[in-house]
């Protein structure tokens, strides 16, 4: 699956689709360049058909104005536009992507003019310049190009997104064949720009490992699901969270029936696979929204597997924390989070790729942290947590307070290092923790960046000072408390020291380097 940064077997497939593109135009520029001439004859024939076909009618007027609308410079023109408001939405990345393509694609296209050299049709020799490729073919698939991977990412009613794709498309072709049409262009120019722009798109979307889903194109703001044909739910039970899962089953499987909605699809983790396979499988299956029952570590392998896939992702809580849940205001009676997968609406948030030493490329979309509110979770006992709930990690924590603070040194957006000795690092996607507690209180989970607050009391009655700080969401910050934001960030510690991603520990490191991609993510919230 994808996520907001593409995964490196997606960029693979990617790069091998844009090599496949440049072959291509490689084999049709060589055959332009040696003038071969079955295809000279081909060229001169279908400009002198199709040109001749529309000459004198209302449609050639029409053709002016569509080659007139769409020239290549008014294709970067929106291209940079598009650029810019993601820019203003910090999603940088996305914006270097598409400028990238703005400014490879036309200088490919005209240093390529000077190579070939082709001469005009003769049926439009007064306009100025040579002829292959074609800039406006190329500048126009460069640019519904881009809007097509913009489109798939994030567009979340499948047939809105096949429409629009579809009129993009249509587009390119639109423009493409109006260059022959008015006689400017030959066929095979065409066709080769259209296989350099492409191949321009996807070669820097490659290189760049972009966004999949950006909040350029359409708002965050909740999208709400179409009442369609019959749909169905792909389950992702962790049985071990779930108690009575027959029962459960049954519940959520006469709530679809009752919905409209199609028999549910069931996929159970395992021990050795907390979800990643089975969201695969759900989607493979034809899942129109993937639907987890578990605890934040289920919750968490998940979401991560579904960044970026424009399938949204139901939660129904069942796990101790179920701080996605909480934040998002999904309700943690199981019968009422049936109901909100089924008639709920789609919002799109922000999920954190994750790396460190020793530890896997990953994602969470809670919190991670490094010091004791790993050693916390690490220090609550299953039974206790099945019996009392959240309030077992107040025990946990009580036991904790003298827990050893360790140098850290934090950076942000790539900034100089800042140093402090803690007792906890914690890198935040949302802002509140059980019972409401805003360790956070500035985070949004679709704000595009990271907040990270660094705790550090120096005696055990410290705690009592910052716990009331911590509450009242004040302000200030100094050695004791302090906060970042950025859109990536680094925390190395100067020894091995516990980490957790989502309440799930996961074990013992020294750095943890954290990556925000914003609103890849479609969760069914309620409306």
């Amino acid at each position: 699956m994808t996520g907001h940064v593409a995964t490196s077997s997606t960029r693979r497939l990617t790069a091998l689709a844009a090599v496949v593109l440049a072959v291509l135009f490689g084999a049709v520029a060589a055959l332009v360049a040696a003038r071969y001439p079955p295809l000279m004859s081909l060229d001169r024939d279908v400009v002198a058909t199709w040109s001749g076909a529309v000459e004198g009618t209302p449609w050639h007027r029409f053709f002016v104005v569509v080659a007139t609308v769409t020239q290549p410079w008014v294709v970067r023109a929106l291209l940079v536009a598009v650029a810019a408001v993601l820019v203003l939405r910090k999603a940088t990345l996305t914006a270097a992507w598409i400028i990238t393509v703005v400014v490879v694609n036309g200088t490919a296209g005209e240093v390529l003019k000077l190579v070939v050299r082709r001469p005009r049709p003769d049926a439009l020799d007064q306009v100025v310049g040579w002829s292959f490729p074609s800039g406006h073919a190329s500048e126009i698939a460069a640019g519904m190009g881009v809007l097509v991977v913009l489109t798939m990412s994030r567009v979340a009613r499948a047939p809105l997104r096949r429409a629009l794709v579809g009129l993009e498309i249509a587009v390119a072709v639109l423009v493409g064949c109006d260059r022959v049409l008015v006689g400017a262009h030959y066929p095979s120019d065409v066709v080769g720009g259209w296989l350099l722009g492409s191949a321009v798109v996807l070669a820097a979307y490659a290189a760049y490992g972009v966004p999949t889903a950006t909040r350029a194109i359409a708002s965050h703001r909740p999208v709400s699901a179409p009442p369609e044909r019959h749909r169905t739910l792909g389950v992702v039970l962790n049985p071990i969270k779930v108690p009575d899962a027959d029962a459960f089953k049954a519940r959520v499987a006469n709530a679809a029936r009752a919905a409209g909605w199609d028999e549910p699809l069931w996929f159970e983790t395992t021990v050795d696979d907390a979800g990643s396979s089975m969201a695969r499988a759900a989607v493979a299956a034809g899942a129109d929204v993937v639907v987890v029952a578990g605890g934040d570590g289920t919750v968490r392998v998940v979401c991560g597997e579904m960044a970026g896939s424009g399938v949204p992702v139901g939660v129904i809580p069942s796990g101790t924390g179920n701080l996605l849940a909480r934040n998002l205001g999904i309700p943690l009676v199981p019968e009422l989070a049936v109901e909100t997968v089924l008639r709920g609406q789609d919002r799109a948030v922000d999920v954190v790729r994750l790396e460190g030493d020793g530890l896997a490329t990953t994602r969470f979309v809670v919190m991670a942290g490094l010091g004791l509110d790993a050693a916390i979770m690490d220090g609550a006992p299953d039974a206790l947590k099945a019996r009392f709930g959240w309030p077992a990690y107040l025990f946990a924590g009580a036991k904790q307070l003298r827990y050893p603070a360790v140098r850290v040194d934090i950076s942000v957006d790539g900034a100089e290092p800042v140093r402090r000795r803690a007792r906890t690092v914690v890198i935040g996607n949302v802002g509140s923790l059980q019972a409401g507690i805003p360790l956070l209180p500035d985070a949004q989970i679709d704000d595009g960046v990271l907040d990270v607050v660094v705790i550090a009391p120096r005696r055990l009655f410290g705690w009592i000072g910052l716990a009331w700080r911590v509450l009242t969401k004040h302000p200030r910050v100094d050695e004791r408390l302090d906060r970042y934001t950025g859109r990536s960030v680094v925390v190395r510690a100067a020894h091995a020291t516990p980490r957790q991603l989502d309440g799930d520990t996961v074990g013992a490191g020294t750095e943890l380097r954290a990556v925000v991609e914003p609103g890849v993510l479609l969760v069914r919230v309620p409306r």
